[in-house]
């Protein structure tokens, strides 16, 4: 905890500048919606993105893991790790041949 003055007026601006990231990062996520990128998975993972990046930075900053130890941050490698192949994998399932070879077509 902040002790002193000096430290407290420091936590707040701390506090301040993420919380004005966040908020340009929201803009910025909503003026993506409104532009179209070459495939719709492209426009989903520049979202995810962004979403993952404010997630990270509400993680360090306001949940005070930028003080944690060795083990969590491995924890939180992993994860993102994890993430980001899933991002991978919803990217490439629109290029999937049996879905749209009609493979799964009802009607045979």
């Amino acid at each position: 905890m902040a002790d002193s003055p000096e430290e407290i007026h420091k936590s707040i601006k701390k506090i301040l500048i993420v919380g004005g990231a966040l908020a340009f990062l929201t803009a910025a996520t909503v003026g993506l919606s409104y532009v179209e990128l070459p495939t719709h998975s492209m426009n989903i993972l520049a979202g995810m993105i962004l979403a993952a990046f404010k997630a990270g930075l509400v993680a360090l900053i306001f949940m005070h893991l930028n003080h944690e130890s060795p083990l969590i941050y491995k924890i939180l490698a992993f994860t993102g790790a994890f993430a980001i192949a899933l991002f991978f994998l919803f990217v490439f399932s629109a290029s999937d041949p049996l879905v749209f070879s009609g493979f799964y077509d009802s009607n045979n």
